[in-house]
């Protein structure tokens, strides 16, 4: 069933289209938007002063000529013209009943597949082997979980991808430092966790930036692995696999679903990749190592920005991975979009791997590759976000403290309503609010900007926070157990009565077209303020229409808004990654 933008949108472009004497005209985007204020009706259109000029006509007289032509029967109320041409549409009570009768028997709450599925990758995360997870990998992680499940949900084959750093330098230094200083770490391995392992690779890292002999041993190390020597290998297996089971740790406490494919994976690729950009005329020796020049990219004298493919010592560069990780994707994964969660500072990095990449042949027209860039976690005094002691903020502890906190703030509240519950159901409780909490926190933000981490604010139960959302969600089962329904089995026939109960029913019936705009930008925090609205439109509804003491039909009606309400929440915070709870 056509959504009401998406109705209203297909009769003006066919009026508009003959109007134009152009049958096939079709608009960049979609014609009508909500309307900013109830007093302009339900939907606004704006054609009408984008067109009058090329037509010699008046915005106000192209917007009646328009009008005049539609034919929008029994839905909509004759449409009015406001301002200097906009025209306004509202929606009958007639209409937006039926479709709330039709949504809320709907699984997907009135959101469609889409019609034509894509093979998607998602790659994000990606954090380094031998170093924890910090706050730095917080956003990538939760925004990159979100697109994934706004894609899976909307039909897509989607592939989620860790591209973990699993090769490089940093092991060198790494093996080096313990072959120097824990030579029994090769045979006798037990008892060294990730926090060890970060120690030794600070300490590696000092040795390699001061000590030009350890600095050989170590490139050295890395010759030889590259090479298959055994022993190293080995080493290298368990560093990797120490490092995995500590971030597996954090991606189930996030309920993330990943598939490792690490730097490692396209090791073998790389000689063929800088050959082939060779071949192509578009490497060039520059300094001693082998760069491809692209248009528009420049330094800040001015001079031009190669992507650098090979270094002058023959090692190759992140540069070179990506660009093989991309024609893998393309051309063994069948990728036909390729999506790239990552911190806005990478972002020229990628317009030049994604620019070499189609003067390679690597990336057909047909292929999407996206970087999706985010801003900073900042702290409350809007700096870095770090520790006390300077340091950054590992991902675990700052999970860990919002559980900590949630709970707190949950017994606090028990104790104020005087409310026994188990140890079991008070730590599971915290685990949800405070996880969700953290995680709706970035995805409420626009991605594009900075935000400021604050556990007091995310963890309130009022504003916009996962803990007012989910309040809301069990408000509805409170009702359902207090007048004894099963909603599973209830099939309301609504009637609106008032104006309360139609603006929730209206913002009920955009969930489709959030979910379509949310995949069109990228953009979470678009379905995040959704939600939030609906909480509050449905916390003055609450307040203001009795539910279960109404006397039929209102009743019925009156449970089925608050039914549909739940539906939507629990689907829409699925998508942000956030389960609901059925008491609080």
């Amino acid at each position: 069933m056509q959504t009401p933008g998406e109705w209203l949108n297909q009769h003006l472009t066919t009026v508009i289209g003959r109007l134009l004497d152009q049958p096939e005209w079709a608009p960049g985007e979609s014609l009508v938007v909500p309307a900013s204020q109830s007093k302009f009706g339900d939907f606004q259109c704006n054609i009408a002063l984008g067109l009058a000029k090329s037509r010699h006509q008046k915005p106000r007289d192209l917007a009646l000529e328009i009008i005049e032509n539609l034919q929008l029967d029994e839905r909509c109320e004759p449409p009015t013209i406001a301002g200097p041409g906009f025209i306004n549409f509202t929606l009958k009570p007639a209409y937006i009943q039926s479709w709330l009768t039709w949504q809320i028997q709907d699984p997907r709450c009135g959101v469609p597949k889409v019609k034509e599925p894509e093979t998607i990758i998602v790659d994000f995360s990606s954090p380094n082997i031998a170093k924890e997870m910090h706050v730095g990998h917080l956003r990538s992680t939760i925004i990159g979980d979100c697109l994934a499940r706004l894609f899976e949900f909307q039909g897509h084959q989607v592939l989620r991808l860790n591209h973990v750093g699993d090769w490089g330098t940093q092991f060198g230094m790494l093996i080096a430092y313990l072959r120097e200083g824990y030579p029994e770490f090769f045979t006798q391995n037990q008892g060294i966790d990730l926090g060890d392992l970060v120690s030794f690779y600070r300490q590696a890292k000092q040795r390699f930036d001061g000590d030009e002999e350890f600095q050989n041993n170590a490139r050295q190390i890395v010759v030889q692995l590259q090479a298959g020597d055994p022993e190293l290998l080995t080493a290298w297996r368990f560093l990797c696999d120490l490092s995995r089971r500590e971030f597996q740790q954090i991606y189930n406490l996030l309920d993330v679903q990943l598939t490792e494919r690490g730097e490692s994976f396209y090791n073998p690729f790389l000689p063929e990749i800088v050959q082939e950009l060779k071949n192509k005329n578009l490497a060039v020796l520059d300094q001693g190592a082998w760069c491809v020049f692209g248009e528009g990219f420049t330094n800040v004298d001015g001079s031009a920005l190669p992507l650098i493919i090979q270094k002058s010592d023959g090692g190759y560069n992140y540069a070179t991975t990506d660009l093989a990780a991309l024609r893998y994707r393309v051309q063994k994964d069948g990728a036909q979009k390729i999506i790239y969660i990552t911190d806005v500072g990478q972002s020229q990095h990628f317009a030049q791997v994604f620019q070499v990449a189609k003067k390679a042949g690597w990336l057909p027209e047909t292929v999407q590759c996206i970087h999706v860039p985010f801003g900073l976690v900042l702290g409350e005094d809007g700096k870095k976000f770090r520790t006390r002691s300077g340091e950054t903020v590992r991902l675990k502890d700052l999970l860990e403290e919002a559980i900590r906190r949630a709970e707190q703030d949950i017994v606090a509240r028990l104790h104020t309503e005087e409310r026994q519950e188990t140890p079991e159901f008070i730590q599971n409780l915290a685990q949800v609010i405070g996880i969700s909490a953290v995680k709706y926190a970035d995805l409420s933000q626009n991605r594009l900007s900075n935000y400021s981490f604050s556990y007091d604010k995310m963890l309130a139960l009022q504003g916009n926070t996962a803990p007012y959302l989910l309040y809301a969600y069990v408000r509805v089962q409170g009702i359902a157990r207090k007048g004894e329904i099963n909603f599973a089995e209830f099939v309301p026939e609504f009637v609106l009565l008032t104006e309360t109960e139609l603006t929730l029913a209206k913002h009920l019936m955009q969930f489709p077209d959030v979910v379509e705009q949310m995949g069109n930008d990228l953009l979470p925090n678009r379905l995040g303020n959704y939600l939030f609205e609906l909480s509050q439109k449905f916390n003055q509804f609450y307040d203001q229409c009795p539910i279960l003491a109404a006397p039929d039909p209102e009743r019925t009606s009156r449970l089925g808004l608050a039914h549909l309400t739940a539906k939507v929440l629990r689907l829409g915070l699925s998508l942000l990654g956030i389960p609901v709870v059925e008491r609080m």
